[in-house]
């Protein structure tokens, strides 16, 4: 902006304020609307995705924005105050009825929400009223609370508590900070992550990659002759550093967490739609998590109870099956093993029957 002003010159004169306000902003909104009409051809032609994204403001006001999805992208189509409304699933149900029936329920595939109990409720009523629609829980949702039971184990949640406690210790003090930057070459420990769970996961990840040098920094004379190594939390953080089952407990997490937050990173992107992609990367991540022990079944069964509760209950939809019917880069190579799944075929004739009984209404 600075510099297309200093481009034009002194003799630019800045707009009004009735001007900002009524004309710049009508062509805005003008431009905003003829790009939202690209969108709805697309939706015409191969339908979307109605995506619901609830969350709440400093004043307490319950707001949800409604995107749709295309092959063309995402795009925002408005948001609701629905402090008063969005309390019980009929009344959710009602908001994102009204939003179907101005795209054109004909053209909306799925509606997506977080997996919320009034959202799943209102996700069943959705599917009742309208026979040829599916209601699927947001993927990346899912998976962070995938994360989030698993962090619950014993092993990882104290794990994550020391280091946590080790990360705390060295950013609450500049001396010892400065210490460590120096045995790390400036490379930091904490990085920030898109959710609070894949945040642990990287930082876990950062404290690894620094192991040998977070080792030679508590091992030093710099760290040993110091007053923050007579300090309690800094003889605990000393202890941490240099237990080898800390270290063992850190790649065993890294290990289990890894093929879930690959998962994530998948269905969290825009560069590609991931509902082809999803089933085969949930049965990658469960075989590189079963790996991980050298195949120990004691050491992954807790670990995929918890996923088999997320996926076979909330996630897994007949849409994912579909997808990766239909997806070439995995049917072609493995064609024999696809058409003879059960569970891959069963969702691939859902989907055709609802789509079936959508076309013979139409």
């Amino acid at each position: 902006m600075i510099r297309a002003i200093g481009n034009y010159g002194k003799e630019m004169k800045r707009p009004s304020f009735h001007e900002v306000r009524v004309r710049l902003l009508n062509k805005e909104v003008q431009i905003i609307n003829d790009l939202l009409e690209s969108h709805k051809e697309e939706w015409e032609n191969y339908g979307c995705t109605l995506m619901c994204d609830g969350w709440t403001d400093r004043k307490g006001r319950t707001l949800i924005n409604f995107l749709a999805n295309s092959p063309k992208g995402s795009v925002f189509i408005k948001s609701v105050d629905a402090s008063d409304e969005s309390k019980t699933a009929a009344l959710l149900a009602s908001l994102i009825e009204k939003e179907l029936m101005e795209i054109g329920p004909e053209k909306v595939v799925q509606v997506v929400t977080d997996n919320a109990s009034n959202n799943v409720a209102a996700g069943r009523i959705l599917e009742a009223n309208f026979s040829h629609l599916y209601w699927t829980p947001c993927a990346a949702h899912c998976i962070d609370l995938m994360l989030e039971d698993i962090f619950k184990i014993r092993v990882f949640k104290e794990t994550f508590r020391k280091a946590v406690e080790l990360t705390g210790f060295t950013y609450g003090s500049s001396g010892v900070l400065n210490m460590l930057r120096k045995f790390t070459n400036g490379v930091e420990l904490l990085r920030p992550g898109q959710t609070r769970f894949a945040t642990a996961f990287i930082t876990l990840g950062r404290i690894h990659l620094q192991k040998a040098n977070i080792r030679k920094m508590f091992t030093s004379e710099s760290w040993t002759t110091s007053k923050w190594a007579k300090e309690v939390k800094g003889k605990k953080c000393e202890r941490t550093v240099l237990s080898p089952a800390f270290w063992n407990h850190v790649v065993y997490a890294l290990k289990v967490f890894g093929p879930l937050v690959r998962v994530l990173r998948l269905v969290d992107n825009e560069k590609k739609p991931a509902m082809g992609y999803i089933y085969k990367a949930m049965d990658r991540a469960k075989e590189a998590i079963a790996n991980s022990p050298n195949g120990n079944e004691e050491k992954y069964k807790s670990i995929f109870e918890i996923i088999d509760a997320r996926w076979s209950l909330q996630l897994h939809r007949p849409l994912h099956a579909a997808g990766y019917f239909l997806n070439p880069e995995f049917f072609y190579p493995n064609k024999m093993r696809i058409e003879s799944d059960e569970e891959v075929n069963t969702g691939l004739l859902s989907c055709i029957h609802k789509m079936e009984k959508k076309f013979s209404k139409s």
